[in-house]
């Protein structure tokens, strides 16, 4: 007899993992299919030369003892096996412009305040405002806090149709402070007329409560994570691609197909696989139209030109804090970017690496790529599970590209050209393969402001024994995707006592 499990996971992202571990904790048997040779989602690393580069993960907020994310990992029990490294106090951030000019984001309220006011010293009661509202629509999501009310326990619809870029605005007329406070909107793709403040606020409160980078690359939360789950019981199958599968008369799903023809049986089923890539995964017949076509419909979040490079032994220092750059003085403008100019906005790190210590092994840069500048190249695929191959104009694009970005970086520090022993290139299309959405879109559908409930989409599906999770649920990043996993599975559980058994972790 073929083993049927309480839960079959499709695809093994944070999300897949979180819910994975919550349910095995819980007592149900839980099995997790991922396509890839590597499990996480945006939590992969992969290896050039000697060295561990980040895909997605490059630091993560929340992580001083007793917030959130910290009970979280508390609760998974893996909080004391991740290493990591908590970044400067008095700059984890840096906002920088084209003039050279920089502002320092500190860690904690009060310290981030004092730091901003002193740059904006006549601006004190806006940075005031700021700061209090960001603690006042934080409080509306009472999961972030660890607390359930009634059934919204995700979001408050007072607070949804609020947009990030009027609302700064709102609060000051000093141009250079609104850029300021908006200056790291890379972290969500932040769309001028269309990002809500909650999506602002969540993410700004999650990295002025602990900012850290991992030591020797982000995976190890998707390792400790899988090692968590087995330990419980759970079974985690790499090289398992699902594509459809079968229902039995009430239109339950009985199991999913592999491509290779292989079954998984079970009882409930979770997707961490995009919503829109669910619906063909599972039969686009078995969803309403309306439904399917609104999901179908969502805006994406844009996609990523990541950069990495990689040092000469001992030639550049490593930076303890991140830098958003801006070369247009308009923060929310680099979406929207010009071919000449670009890349006009961008984020650079430096990885922790503990053999290299206070020299950087690399340095990381992520800027905006529309899908459309790969177009020509969709009909390829390519990846470790499924290795295909992309021509050599598409190479020389990767070059140019690289070769535009390091310009840039040379107006940041100058003579970084001769430092540079290596340097590689991901594009939309490195992301849409590994991570199976469409697009590959970094943060999943794009939450908009003037329609908040629109880009909502539920955990439970129209297929009774099918529910979503990830990314796309409530909110992209380390403690989104977590919160998200959480509402996925309180369907299953006792959530009054799920919550307090992460308080009591």
């Amino acid at each position: 007899m073929q083993k049927e499990y309480d839960f079959v996971i499709v695809g093994s992202g944070l999300g897949g993992l979180a819910c994975a571990n919550i349910l095995a904790l819980e007592g149900f048997s839980v099995v997790v299919l991922e396509k890839n040779h590597q499990i996480g989602g945006h939590l992969q690393v992969y290896s050039r030369g000697k060295s561990i580069f980040d895909t997605g993960v490059h630091y993560v907020g929340s992580l001083d003892e007793g917030e959130n994310l910290y009970q979280f990992f508390k609760y998974f029990g893996i909080l004391d096996k991740l290493k990591m490294k908590r970044m400067d106090n008095d700059k984890f951030d840096v906002i920088r412009f084209q003039d050279g000019s920089e502002y320092d984001y500190a860690q904690g309220f009060d310290h981030f305040k004092a730091t901003l006011i002193n740059y904006f010293p006549e601006e004190k009661t806006a940075i005031d405002t700021y700061c209090a509202k960001i603690q006042e629509v934080c409080d509306r999501f009472p999961l972030y806090n660890l607390r359930i009310s009634g059934e919204n326990y995700q979001m408050d619809g007072d607070v949804v149709g609020l947009n990030a870029h009027d609302f700064i605005a709102s609060i000051t007329d000093n141009e250079r402070l609104r850029n300021v406070l908006a200056g790291s909107n890379l972290l969500y793709a932040g769309v001028r007329d269309k990002t809500p403040f909650y999506v602002h606020a969540l993410i700004m409160k999650s990295y002025l409560s602990g900012s850290y980078k991992f030591i020797d690359g982000g995976s190890q939360i998707a390792i400790q994570m899988s090692k968590a789950i087995r330990v419980h019981g759970g079974e985690i199958y790499k090289y398992k691609k699902v594509v459809s599968a079968n229902y039995n008369d009430e239109g339950r799903i009985t199991e999913v197909v592999l491509e290779n023809g292989e079954t998984f049986k079970g009882k409930q089923f979770i997707s961490n696989v995009h919503p829109s890539v669910t619906i063909d995964i599972f039969g686009a017949d078995r969803f309403l139209n309306v439904y399917k076509n609104r999901v179908q419909g969502l805006e994406n979040s844009i996609s990523t030109f990541l950069v990495h490079l990689t040092f000469y032994e001992k030639s550049f220092k490593y930076l303890n804090y991140n830098i958003y750059q801006h070369h247009i003085e308009d923060v929310w403008g680099g979406i929207d970017y010009d071919q000449e100019t670009w890349p006009q906005t961008y984020f650079i790190c430096t990885p922790y690496i503990s053999k290299t210590g206070e020299y950087a092994d690399s340095m990381s840069v992520m800027t905006y790529m529309n899908a459309s500048e790969t177009e020509k190249w969709a009909g390829t695929f390519s990846t470790v599970a499924e290795p295909g191959t992309r021509d050599a104009e598409y190479e020389q694009f990767k070059k140019d590209k690289e070769a535009k970005v390091l310009g840039r970086l040379e107006e940041v520090f100058p003579g970084i050209s001769e430092k540079v022993k290596a340097i590689h290139s991901a594009t939309p299309l490195t992301f849409r393969d590994y991570i199976g959405n469409k697009d590959g879109s970094l943060y999943g559908v794009l939450k908009n402001s003037n329609s908040p409930t629109r880009t909502q989409i539920n955990t439970k599906t129209r297929i009774p024994n099918l529910h979503l999770t990830g990314q796309n649920i409530s909110m992209h990043g380390i403690l989104g995707v977590t919160v998200s996993a959480f509402v996925t599975c309180f369907p299953f559980v006792d959530k009054d006592k799920l919550i307090q058994k992460v308080k009591n972790a």
